[in-house]
């Protein structure tokens, strides 16, 4: 059918898209509705129609879904973040685990993928171990904290993140004010100037002593003015472990710069994950959900199928988290990152937790493992890779294939490029056995 802007229709809310917003269809013609969730029944205004689908605006809710929950956060809304607030948990669940066995099928080719139900948590807030808080000022000239509203630039201003941890709402007011004293710019990315971009907080888990607090700044200059005043503020906050700046000058939305310099501490905290001690510092990449993690990670463990003897490698390691899972029940293990700073803590975790078996390398997985193969010709047993969202470059995949491993475990936060990849890995030689989604990030689509 022909759609207008302006066209009005009343329609019910059959799916969701990656962004959160509700998909319904008329007489076959797709619009996505922002406030809207699976199940709702609403009135609809066209606001930008193409060919093949349009957008929707929200005029009235007819309806309600069934599963639509009264979102905890005030800011859900307009704030890009957190997309399903609105859905009830276990209708996350369901939405997660069709997504990923919709992706498959389509992408992967698999006409019936054993996609298991999603393993999600009890208490689906307040799992954020990591938050970055871009500093801006707002339209009423005041300095605020928050994060971007869905598909723009402009800052919410939302101190208090229900997926992260009290804490991080204190250390941005001591920011903050800190700022306001002594006359410090937010950053202003029109004009690319002012200081202050980011607010980088991490937390690691409680242990016998105090939990530990990382706090680093990501700044548009070559050094940080009043760092001692800073820093004496910031340690008034309890299990304060760690601060230090991060200088990122470039005209870039990446958000941090190469070069950190530590003004308290050893420019790292610990944390805890199976009874394995980790290292990590500003740069290293380390699973936000602590909880969700180990369920991960131990089903990653599971699906390697290790006996104490295999020679095995991890590609995409990061701070050396499954590495480490991985080197306490295999023969040899190694451990590929293109991050050095992330391999220098992937190294220390090793030492740390008296761990002998783990060799790791840095580079990029698609140079590391093709150039081992073909100077060595060594197979290996298990190949586990956690790419980044783009998936596996294709001249690591031919290498996989061509290694033959008994296994490969691939660990996704991205259904349509693990679909991609799986598609080449079981066209030639493997078979896809089973997939076990795990809800790392509840309350989003991701």
């Amino acid at each position: 059918m022909e759609m207008k802007k302006n066209d009005i229709f009343e329609m019910d809310i059959v799916d969701m898209s990656e962004e959160g917003e509700g998909i319904g269809k008329i007489e076959g013609y797709t619009l996505f509705v922002k406030d809207t969730v699976i199940g709702d029944r609403a009135r609809v205004k066209v606001i930008k129609a193409k060919k093949n689908y349009g957008y929707g605006k929200l005029m009235e809710l007819l309806s309600p879904s069934k599963d639509r929950v009264a979102p905890l956060c005030p800011a859900a809304a307009p704030c890009g973040g957190c997309q399903l607030q609105a859905l009830s948990y276990p209708a996350q669940l369901a939405f997660k685990e069709q997504k990923v066995r919709n992706q498959l099928k389509r992408l992967g080719g698999f006409a019936a993928p054993m996609v298991l139900p999603v393993i999600g948590m009890g208490t689906p807030y307040g799992y954020r171990n990591k938050a970055q808080f871009p500093i801006r000022r707002g339209k009423d000239g005041r300095i605020i904290a928050g994060f971007y509203a869905g598909r723009t630039h402009s800052v919410i201003e939302t101190p208090r993140c229900y997926l992260g941890d009290p804490v991080n709402e204190k250390v941005l007011k001591i920011v903050i004010s800190w700022m306001e004293k002594w006359g410090l710019a937010p950053y202003d990315e029109v004009n690319h100037s002012g200081l202050v971009r980011h607010v980088l907080i991490r937390t690691g888990e409680r242990m016998e002593e105090d939990r530990q607090l990382m706090v680093c700044l990501v700044i548009n200059a070559a050094k940080l003015p009043r760092a001692q005043e800073l820093t004496e503020a910031l340690l008034a906050v309890p299990g304060m472990t760690s601060i230090s700046y991060n200088i990122n000058r470039e005209k870039t939305n990446v958000i941090l710069g190469k070069e950190v310099r530590h003004l308290y501490g050893e420019g790292y905290i610990t944390d805890t994950i199976g009874g394995l001690r980790y290292r990590i510092s500003p740069q290293s990449f380390f699973q936000v959900n602590r909880e969700q993690t180990e369920k991960l990670y131990a089903t990653a463990l599971d699906y390697a199928g290790l006996t104490g003897r295999e020679k095995v490698w991890d590609l995409y390691c990061g701070t050396g988290t499954i590495t480490l899972f991985l080197a306490r029940q295999a023969g040899r293990v190694r451990g590929v990152e293109i991050i050095p700073a992330a391999i220098e803590d992937a190294r220390a975790n090793a030492k740390a937790n008296g761990i002998e078996n783990a060799v790791f390398y840095v580079g990029k997985a698609e140079e590391v493992l093709p150039r081992h193969y073909q100077e060595t010709g060594e197979n290996a047993d298990v190949i586990v890779v956690d790419p980044p969202r783009k998936g596996c470059g294709r001249e690591l995949l031919d290498t996989i294939l061509a290694m033959e491993p008994e296994r490969v475990v691939y660990v996704s936060c991205e259904p349509s490029t693990l679909a991609r990849d799986l598609k080449i890995l079981c066209e030639e030689k493997y078979e896809l056995v089973k997939a076990q989604p795990v809800d790392m990030f509840p309350q989003t689509v991701v």
